[in-house]
């Protein structure tokens, strides 16, 4: 089984940095992408970053300049780095891995990010 773990998660002030892990643990897969995505209560999940196996990046408008993705490729594992996080930034952030091997994506439990003061 392939289990996708995330971590960093907790509460930070406006204006502050986090940091979030992501690791693929368990059966060995070679992975496409991984990303981050976030939701709230009643809203769609959306994605936040996204790297590609060529390291190609993606980011949502709303978090460009102030998050960045990076990924260790030996190790299938990412970190979020998140600066100047907003209240907005608020949500529980999931970590996403797509097997290049027929496509299938798996996810983390979710790890919880409050921006408060």
């Amino acid at each position: 089984q392939v289990q996708v773990v995330e971590s960093g998660g907790g509460l930070v002030q406006p204006g502050g940095s986090l940091r979030l892990s992501c690791a693929v643990h368990g059966t060995m897969i070679r992975v496409r992408t991984m990303g981050w995505y976030r939701q709230t209560p009643g809203k769609e999940r959306e994605l936040v970053a996204r790297m590609s196996s060529s390291a190609t990046t993606y980011y949502a408008d709303s978090v460009k300049g102030r998050f960045s993705i990076t990924r260790d490729f030996d190790n299938n594992a990412a970190l979020l780095q998140m600066n100047s996080l907003k209240p907005e930034d608020t949500a529980v952030y999931y970590c996403a891995v797509q097997a290049i091997v027929g496509g299938r994506d798996y996810w983390g439990g979710g790890t919880p990010v409050t921006v408060s003061s």
